[in-house]
């Protein structure tokens, strides 16, 4: 069920971005006005009415403009959902003018996935929309957390005009919900802690195509920041809803969901298993880092960027079942 949240205000602060910026970006907007390489990106129409820009498999960067997950929006006869927002202020402008290049309907809803900044940092673009900023009910505690770290991470690498401000969930969703986007229904589902502990999915009921967003990575190395079998076990109950084609948080703009989930479980089985061992054989933490789920390195983007740090924080869990 949903609940709206009483009393709180949509963005932390007001946009630090020039006024004559702004008023470019909602009407008449020129694409001469943004950076080259968000100018450069495309949005694929993968579904009648779902629109997707598939993101670089990269670290947030100036160069990116923290745009470095998949988002889009899904229009309806009355009204726009977005998810995800985008990395930064700067990439939420690019995906709000994305919209209204195709459809004049109101935004009414902004879906935010989970914490990270790569998903929700552009949800401040769409203030002056007024949407309901939908997000899953631990979110907030876990942006009160970390947004303040990561909108300070965001302006050293993209400066204080570009990056944003943390926007908090205006309506929680505490196990499911649906919105109707006017002869359209999606439906969302809360989900335990599994690769963080606020990860919303959302299912489009038209087209029978799913948004587990980083609850499914393809190419780019998975991030585990919940729990290990956790993870695992909201992919069995994400593969029950019987979706075939699924937009993925990081990967193409839309893929078929067997061969996606396959290879992402069997990375977490490899993360899993060889943890597991290094632990029963007293492995010290360091070592298994380094030596753990080895045979999956060529085949995920990124993966000595991250799967050291998925081998620490699945030692921590692990250690104690």
């Amino acid at each position: 069920m949903a609940h709206d949240v009483p009393d709180q205000p949509r963005i932390g602060a007001a946009s630090a971005l020039p006024i004559s910026r702004r008023a470019a970006l909602i009407g008449g907007f020129c694409l001469c006005c943004l950076p080259s390489s968000i100018a450069a990106a495309t949005m694929t129409e993968v579904c009648p009415g779902i629109f997707i820009r598939a993101a670089p498999h990269e670290e947030a960067a100036a160069a990116n403009h923290g745009g470095i997950a998949n988002i889009g929006f899904i229009v309806g006869r009355d009204s726009v959902l977005v998810t995800d927002s985008g990395g930064s202020l700067t990439d939420g402008e690019w995906l709000r003018a994305e919209i209204r290049k195709r459809t004049d309907r109101p935004i009414r809803h902004v879906l935010i996935t989970h914490v990270h900044p790569d998903h929700s940092f552009g949800a401040a673009a769409f203030a002056e929309d007024r949407p309901a900023f939908v997000g899953h009910h631990a979110l907030r505690s876990a942006l009160e957390a970390r947004g303040e770290f990561y909108r300070k991470r965001l302006t050293e690498i993209l400066g204080a005009e570009g990056a944003g401000n943390v926007v908090y969930p205006t309506q929680e969703v505490k196990d499911g919900a649906e919105i109707d986007l006017g002869g359209r229904i999606v439906r969302l589902s809360a989900h335990a802690t599994a690769h963080t502990d606020c990860d919303l999915s959302m299912l489009d009921v038209e087209t029978g195509v799913l948004f587990p967003a980083d609850l499914l990575f393809v190419n780019r190395v998975p991030s585990l920041d919940g729990s290990l079998p956790g993870w695992l076990s909201e992919l069995d109950k994400l593969k029950a809803l019987g979706a075939s084609r699924a937009v993925p948080g990081h990967g193409p703009p839309i893929v078929d969901v067997a061969p996606a989930m396959s290879d992402l479980e069997r990375y977490l089985h490899a993360l899993s298993d060889g943890t597991r061992k290094a632990i029963a054989s007293g492995v010290s933490i360091e070592d298994a880092a380094r030596s753990v789920a080895q045979s999956e390195r060529n085949r995920w983007v990124l993966f000595d960027d991250y799967n050291e740090r998925n081998v620490i924080q699945a030692y921590k869990e692990l250690e104690w079942e």
